[in-house]
């Protein structure tokens, strides 16, 4: 089983809330020069999120 991790104050003031911003950033970029629907970013984040599941958790 894996150990719970926590974001410190700093990191989600600092490159936690920096990464959020430019996912979504990106995400309305892909939607503006596409004209995709939110389903498919939807579905583009849930690939990429699953490249960092673990081996169980893929099962």
């Amino acid at each position: 089983m894996n150990k719970p991790y926590s974001f410190s104050i700093e990191q989600m003031n600092g490159i936690v809330e920096d990464t959020y911003a430019k996912i979504i950033n990106e995400c309305d970029n892909l939607k503006k020069n596409t004209n995709c629907p939110n389903e498919q970013v939807v579905a583009l984040l849930s690939v990429i999120a699953s490249n960092y599941a673990t081996a169980t958790e893929k099962k």
